[in-house]
């Protein structure tokens, strides 16, 4: 696999075991659908109406025509994720985390207005990132007090590093765009 493919499945991993997690445990799909929303509003039009087709049951390899190079790895990582869990990329490994926050976010506010599939999907990853240790189990204990609607910034990051610290200001950041003010 060439080093930017791996870099893109690193960086969407944690969407791309969503969406397979989520084929096989259709209540969570709510809480996904507003992810794909979001990143829809970010400019992945394409690649979240192909997941929505992915989601919707579609599992035809056609799907793959027509996406840039990153959606199609992306949506490759998901089609063969469904035939075969072990090829999905581990989403607790280091990657950049920007990329994240506008899928956790959306996730976190759901959670946070009582989606019950959202507070699952939320708890599982949160569980994960725990396991994982280091930053992401830094980063894990950020996400309860998010779900509960706490938005200090310096309250949440106060025992963070530096790397860490710049994923929970993005998401503060996705949050404050979801939230009405």
């Amino acid at each position: 696999m060439q080093e930017r493919d791996q870099q893109i499945l690193q960086t969407h991993a944690v969407l791309i075991v969503q969406v397979v997690h989520t084929c096989g445990n259709p209540e969570h799909k709510q809480a996904l659908l507003l992810a794909v929303k979001a990143a829809e509003s970010n400019g992945w039009v394409v690649l979240a109406q192909t997941i929505r087709k992915i989601l919707d049951g579609n599992r035809d390899d056609a799907l793959l025509n027509g996406l840039d190079e990153e959606d199609h790895v992306i949506i490759k990582a998901i089609l063969r994720g469904l035939q075969d869990p072990s090829t999905l990329p581990d989403p607790t490994a280091k990657a950049d985390a920007s990329s994240a926050a506008p899928g956790l976010a959306s996730i976190i506010h759901a959670a946070g207005t009582g989606d019950t599939g959202a507070l699952e999907q939320i708890a599982t990853m949160a569980e994960g990132m725990s396991r994982a240790g280091g930053d992401m189990a830094m980063i894990a204990g950020c996400i309860r007090p998010m779900v509960n609607g706490e938005r200090d910034a310096n309250k949440l990051c106060e025992k963070l590093s530096l790397s860490s610290e710049g994923l929970v200001l993005a998401i503060l950041s996705e949050l404050g765009k979801l939230t009405p003010q």
